[in-house]
């Protein structure tokens, strides 16, 4: 049966040949995860799986088939061998679509627009890292947030997940003004404990905010993944002459700036921005991620889970 025009339009967020690439690939939990079925991940339950755990005494009820006839040997006593459960991981993409991730930056632009927004590049990532993970039989949700919560789907693995996801990305819209670090508290609390959570964002906010919301995912015992996406001019900020610069979220204000006069300022406050979120991440143990959207999406996934993997 041939494709509608409105599933052609969701599935142009998931191209052939990035699921293509994807498939050699890997998401792997690193700390321990709760799921709903059994998988390929460290659990912090207690079952009998693969991986030896330790020894507990022996009450009435339990399996015989489980006794350590060694140790009863030695000791002459009964004991129960344990082991680690494996389990199914839980991950939930988490995606800003505040205002500012309309910003496509001023070359693509004077280029006609070739290169991606920062949200149509955070969009693919999304719904790739949503691909890959239900492709390997883990579950996957989305959150998507400005100023607030906009749409939350609960992690789920089946097959139909991975088009529910396509389906919410493709219909939202970024816009609104940004309150990332507030925003995070709230996904943290709405969030079971002791999954994967990735953070797909610009994070325009004080970084001291930021940082303190992912102590917050950190408290409930998320392992978290921070992707931080900013164009090549918010980073490099090659502007030379007279311009006018126009804010994406409060009302269409603009401003006009001599480059010049502020460029070392701008880069001294980008370069204290980024350090703060980065060492604020080393301290979580959280993997973070920073992303210029003149490199593509594709290769910034394929060289970060070939590390991850190492």
């Amino acid at each position: 049966m041939a494709k509608s025009l409105r599933e052609i339009d969701y599935m142009s967020l998931l191209p052939e040949e990035t699921a293509a690439s994807l498939k050699r690939l890997g998401l792997s939990a690193r700390g321990k995860m709760e799921g709903s079925i059994n998988g390929r991940h460290v659990s912090p339950n207690k079952g009998f799986s693969v991986e030896f755990a330790e020894h507990r005494q022996y009450a009435p009820g339990d399996d015989l088939r489980n006794l350590d006839w060694r140790v009863y040997g030695k000791n002459d006593r009964y004991y129960i061998k344990q082991y680690i459960e494996e389990t199914n991981l839980r991950a939930t993409v988490v995606l800003d679509a505040s205002g500012s991730m309309a910003y496509t930056g001023a070359e693509a632009a004077e280029l006609g627009g070739r290169r991606p927004s920062k949200f149509v590049y955070a969009q693919h990532m999304a719904a790739a890292l949503a691909y890959l993970t239900i492709g390997q039989r883990d579950a996957a949700g989305l959150v998507t947030f400005d100023t607030e919560v906009r749409e939350y789907l609960r992690p789920a693995g089946k097959p139909s997940q991975v088009r529910q996801i396509l389906q919410s990305l493709y219909r939202t819209e970024p816009g609104g003004e940004t309150a990332v670090g507030e925003v995070l508290h709230d996904v943290a609390e709405r969030l079971p404990p002791r999954g994967l959570v990735i953070l797909i964002s610009d994070l325009f906010d004080g970084p001291e905010k930021i940082v303190e919301a992912l102590h917050h995912f950190s408290f409930r015992r998320h392992e978290l993944v921070v992707f931080h996406v900013m164009a090549d001019e918010e980073l490099s900020f090659p502007f030379k002459k007279f311009s006018d610069f126009r804010d994406l979220e409060v009302g269409g204000e603009r401003i006009r700036v001599d480059p010049a006069a502020i460029k070392a300022e701008y880069l001294e406050q980008v370069r204290s921005f980024v350090g703060e979120i980065e060492r604020g991440c080393g301290q979580l143990r959280a993997d973070y991620v920073p992303v210029n959207t003149r490199r593509g999406y594709t290769d910034v996934l394929s060289s970060y889970l070939g590390r991850r993997r190492t």
